[in-house]
């Protein structure tokens, strides 16, 4: 596997006359968390079925584990765990009885030892009896994941599953994936929360179909070329529509009472504020673009290939 756990070039997939994912080329190293991110319909979901086996690809090739991902689709399923944006499993079973239900469809031996190692590992073992369906999306969420390690997989692809979650469950999940990728797994985990993409090891960020970027979350900020001011103060957020309005200007984010105002070029944007920089009890400060500032940024530049021509 040349130490990648995905190597694809190429997978694209259409549906009719439109390209849902266009020509995507990623690796994932082993024992990494990479952080696949874009706006919803940006083809992320696509590409992971594709990567995992569930769908098959109209152009393109790679492995996965190393299977191939046309040939060897049903390999790669029995060997992957897979956690969808939505609970899939039985709201009328018990946590137990869904561990179970999965352990048997799987046909895996030892499965009463497996269901109780899932159990204690998600901290579920004293909710074993409650009904699925009347737990909350942090339970859910941990039920799922334990679902999707019964078979002891190699590689994790995990689709928004944090969606909905509480702040709290949020940041106990991803101490889990943590722990995981410690174990040597690989996880690949889609996600729209800027928070969860700076605690991935490498990023990807897709838009329409393309992949536009990919890095550390520092060599994206880096990547991105933008030069960013803060404006705090009273007053400093009237200052957005006339700096959008300014060329020199690529984008201004706001955060409540804050601007983040970022450009290109470092001297034409100074130029952009100059007008504004004398006035009482605003305060500017150069600083660096957060993940932000650079997905919206990078987002505005694809071209929506759902756009009518």
């Amino acid at each position: 596997m040349n130490g990648n756990v995905i190597d694809v070039t190429g997978l694209t997939k259409r549906y009719g006359d439109k390209v849902v994912v266009d020509g995507l080329h990623m690796q994932v190293k082993r024992g990494e968390i990479y952080g696949f991110l874009g706006p919803n319909g940006s083809g992320k979901t696509t590409s992971i079925r594709m990567m995992c086996g569930l769908l098959t690809p109209d152009g393109g090739e790679g492995h996965t584990l190393g299977y191939d991902v046309v040939r060897d689709a049903a390999a790669i399923k029995r060997e992957v765990g897979y956690m969808t944006q939505r609970f899939g499993l039985y709201d009328d079973l018990s946590i137990r009885e869904n561990l179970d239900f999965v352990a048997r469809v799987y046909q895996l031996d030892r499965r009463r030892e497996r269901v109780d190692e899932a159990l204690l590992r998600l901290q579920l073992s004293g909710r074993q009896k409650q009904l699925a369906g009347s737990l909350s999306g942090g339970w859910k969420q941990r039920l799922a994941l334990a679902a999707c390690m019964l078979h002891e997989p190699k590689l994790l692809l995990l689709d928004e599953p944090t969606a909905g979650v509480d702040p709290k469950a949020r940041r106990d999940f991803w101490d889990e994936i943590h722990k995981l990728a410690e174990e040597g797994i690989t996880v690949l985990v889609s996600t729209h929360y800027m928070d969860e993409a700076e605690r991935c090891h490498r990023l990807g960020y897709i838009a329409y179909g393309k992949l536009l970027a990919t890095g550390t979350p520092t060599e994206l900020v880096k990547q991105s070329g933008l030069t960013t001011w803060t404006i705090t103060g009273e007053g400093a957020a009237l200052l957005g529509t006339p700096l959008e309005a300014n060329p020199a200007v690529a984008l201004v984010t706001r955060f409540g009472n804050a601007l983040h105002v970022s450009g290109l070029d470092s001297s034409t944007l100074e130029a952009a504020l100059q007008p504004w920089r004398g006035q009482v009890g605003l305060v500017f400060e150069a600083g660096l673009p957060v993940l932000e500032d650079v997905f919206i940024h990078l987002m505005g530049q694809a071209a929506d290939n759902y756009a009518a021509h």
